[in-house]
């Protein structure tokens, strides 16, 4: 009667692991599967994950092109239409960092940010950023707005 407590594997289904390098007797001693010579039968023997045994690897051998400008400000962008949305959560009309970040626009204040004019705006605020796209201004401005480059 097969109870949970008498459960068994089958006969020869489990095996013990292979011992190596355990001396002679063991059937694995001498050179422990490792074959006679050459780099990975000596001890500690490891070779990194991108070599290719001595072949030009793969990251020499493919075209370089580009450029990355290292001094590129990265800014984060906040467009006329999130700021009409977002028109009442402003204290004082006066949009900056601290404001824009409380009304989830930005996710830093650190970051420089940039207005830029896709959509409409109707909202009179008074807008302190870093920077300003030529449109976003010119919506500003027409809407009654005022733009401060901080």
């Amino acid at each position: 009667m097969d109870v949970l407590s008498n459960l068994r594997y089958a006969k020869g289904s489990k095996r013990n692991r292979k011992r190596i390098g355990r001396g002679e007797g063991s059937g694995h001693g001498g050179t422990a599967t490792k074959g006679m010579n050459g780099q990975l039968s000596r001890a500690g023997a490891k070779k990194k994950a991108w070599f290719e045994g001595g072949q030009m690897p793969l990251q020499r051998r493919i075209p370089k092109f580009g450029f990355t400008n290292i001094f590129k400000t990265d800014y984060q962008v906040v467009n006329i239409d999130s700021l009409e949305k977002s028109s009442a959560k402003f204290k004082d009309k006066v949009v900056n960092p601290e404001s824009l970040k409380e009304a989830g626009l930005i996710t830093s204040k650190r970051k420089p940010v940039k207005v830029l004019g896709n959509g409409d705006i109707k909202a009179k605020l008074n807008i302190e950023v870093n920077a300003f796209s030529q449109s976003a201004k010119e919506k500003i401005e027409a809407a009654g707005g005022s733009i401060k480059k901080i």
